[in-house]
């Protein structure tokens, strides 16, 4: 009994952590698609190292994610949690964004942000829905 209340003491706790990380990266991607947003409209080489800064911030805050994702799965044990939340922008996305820095680039980029944004506050509803569930044990 002890342990089954350490291991949903600890859950919640992770839980909170990653709500307040999915917070943050969200934020990373709002930021990075407010810039693509005005490099469409002509932002140039200095927005689009701008909104590439904000990428990769958000790249690395995605690792984290992932890791205490798996580290809930193992908490859980039988309970299946999605753990492997990427963005969807690679390096020929970055690459194409910066070499051929255009409309039709700059487009593809931004739709690419929303993309990783859309999937990122799925995972944010996901985790309230589970905070919520483990409220009541």
């Amino acid at each position: 009994m002890q342990n089954d209340v350490q291991t949903i003491t600890e859950a919640k706790n992770l839980v909170r952590q990653l709500i307040r990380q999915v917070e943050n990266v969200e934020r990373s991607f709002k930021s990075a698609r407010n810039w693509g947003l005005i490099d469409l409209f002509g932002g140039g080489m200095v927005v689009d190292v701008i909104k590439h800064i904000k990428l990769n911030s958000a790249s690395s805050q995605m690792n984290e994610i992932n890791l205490n994702l798996q580290r809930l799965q193992q908490i859980l044990g039988g309970v299946q949690i999605p753990v492997d939340y990427r963005m969807k922008i690679g390096g020929f996305s970055t690459f194409a964004d910066f070499v051929f820095d255009g409309v039709l680039a700059d487009a593809w980029m931004t739709g690419k942000i929303w993309s990783s944004l859309e999937q990122i506050r799925e995972l944010k509803n996901k985790l309230y829905s589970l905070q919520g569930m483990l409220s009541k044990m």
